[in-house]
């Protein structure tokens, strides 16, 4: 049997896949959405959050102390859950129980005098 990321790229590298097996539990991952524009100052609750039932990974991308932009104007995200679980609705279950036990805190960038224009600019 394969995972659904190996399909993917052997379909995308034009490698045969028609005689495999796709493994029985449904999978999920949830990209952590950015709540707000800010500085990243701390993400508490990874630990119960990877404690949840069904959640197989927890990634944490964005790093402390960078801006990070919300959508529409960012292009990335806080992290990534991911989950496996029999049922499609257990896995997304378990990605939104993991996610309500995650808290990021975002600050407000200082604004900033630019040397040369004197015209105050965000860090």
């Amino acid at each position: 049997m394969i995972g659904l990321e190996e399909l993917l790229l052997r379909h995308a590298v034009a490698l045969p896949s028609a005689d495999w097996v796709r493994e029985p539990l449904a999978s999920g991952v949830m990209m952590i959405p950015v709540p707000h524009s800010g500085v990243l100052d701390s993400v508490e609750g990874q630990d119960a959050a990877r404690a949840t039932p069904n959640i197989t990974e927890l990634h944490i991308t964005a790093r402390l102390h960078d801006y990070i932009a919300a959508w529409p104007e960012g292009s990335s995200y806080l992290g990534f859950l991911f989950a496996r679980a029999p049922t499609a609705h257990e896995v997304e279950t378990a990605l939104r129980a993991a996610h309500s036990k995650l808290k990021f805190t975002l600050v407000p960038r200082i604004p900033v005098e630019h040397p040369a224009t004197r015209r105050m600019a965000h860090s």
